[in-house]
């Protein structure tokens, strides 16, 4: 009879930790799949079998247990993903449309002059002030080597007339 009690305390104890294991390791993939469900189906056991096996207040222990494991740790976890070496990683993706918005952000360039790289029909290349971009005419065709202006600006889109 002491044996039967250790297996099941030890199936227990390992339930709860594979179950928060499993939980924060989902913290770390993209999506809920199967890590985290996983994960509860393990705690879930954990405390249902304290519940079976030792009664009530064993089975409220392992469930305030499991909840506080799960809470610590997923604090712990989700700190390091953003201020600890994980956010320095490539693992952790840093927010795109912030720097992509900077790199189209073209609005210096109104009324600047250059020069038609291409034939613009109506796109093409054009160099302003030694940078190479692509453009467009605002319906004319511009032979190549003509002078433009840059005439307005709609988001990554640079319209040019000639001048």
């Amino acid at each position: 009879m002491g044996f039967e009690f250790i297996t099941w305390d030890i199936l227990i104890i390992a339930c709860l930790l594979g179950g928060v294991s499993l939980v924060v390791l989902e913290v770390f993939l993209p999506g809920f799949g199967l890590p985290g469900i996983s994960g509860c189906i393990l705690l879930t056991a954990s405390i249902v079998l304290s519940f079976i096996y030792h009664g009530s207040t064993v089975g409220l222990i392992v469930l305030f247990a499991a909840l506080a494991l799960c809470a610590v740790s997923l604090t712990f976890s989700l700190r390091s993903a953003s201020k600890g070496k994980l956010s320095k990683s490539a693992l952790i993706l840093k927010n795109e449309e912030e720097s992509a918005a900077d790199e189209n952000d073209n609005s210096a360039l109104l009324g600047k002059e250059g020069t038609a790289l291409t034939v613009l029909r109506p796109a093409g290349m054009a160099e302003f002030e030694g940078v190479k971009t692509n453009v467009v005419s605002d319906g004319e065709y511009i032979e190549k080597g003509a002078r433009v202006v840059i005439s307005q600006i709609e988001g990554a889109r640079i319209v040019v007339k000639p001048l």
